[in-house]
């Protein structure tokens, strides 16, 4: 193996290597903020009444 080849595989390592830690680092940001989306959907549901039966059923049989 010729000693350009070496060189030439090393930075070709050290490239996808650094790629890997970009994607996976732009993964982490966006689980993070589907997180924090997913947090704010689910604050924002309204709170059951204390009694869960009131406004939940109808009665049809008069």
């Amino acid at each position: 193996m010729d000693v350009s080849q070496i060189t030439s595989l090393a930075t070709g390592l050290d490239n996808m290597e650094l790629a890997n830690k970009i994607s996976t680092l732009v993964l982490k940001k966006t689980l993070d903020n589907q997180q924090t989306m997913a947090a704010g959907i689910l604050d924002s549901i309204p709170q059951l009444p204390a009694n869960p039966a009131i406004g939940r059923n109808i009665n049809t049989t008069a």
